[in-house]
């Protein structure tokens, strides 16, 4: 596991594709939606640039997502939203997965936010983490 400040970067065993379908599936059992999925290198391929492979997974839990929203002040972090989960492959041919460490970032938060926060947090690593050690 790699982190620096703010991301957590992990291997798969997978390849990108099944990386992918696995942590849609596990977040799926765990109550969690999946409203897009980002093919960024299809993408870039349209603007003639080529890339290796690279996704990136939408979920969401209206648990979570509606503590953060029910208020107006707490609305801001809707730029945060949904939890975003990248899998790509590096030039060693391994596929990566990185996720956002919500638990670094600073505070002045409201703690309704902090608190729908962390606990989407520790349950979109959880996911990531179960399906890299199903292996």
């Amino acid at each position: 596991m790699s982190t620096n400040q703010l991301i957590i970067e992990l291997a798969s065993p997978f390849d990108v594709p099944v990386t992918v379908e696995k942590i849609i599936t596990a977040a799926n059992q765990k109550g969690w939606q999946n409203p897009a999925v980002h093919n960024l290198q299809q993408s870039l391929a349209k603007s003639g640039k080529h890339v290796r492979p690279v996704q990136v997974i939408e979920i969401c839990k209206p648990e979570y997502s509606g503590r953060m929203l029910e208020l107006s002040d707490e609305r801001i972090v809707s730029v945060m939203m949904p939890c975003r989960i990248s899998v790509y492959e590096k030039e060693d041919g391994k596929t990566y997965i990185a996720v956002l460490d919500m638990m670094a970032f600073p505070g002045g938060l409201p703690s309704t936010v902090i608190e729908a926060v962390h606990a989407a947090n520790d349950e979109s690593l959880g996911i990531v983490k179960s399906v890299i050690s199903s292996f």
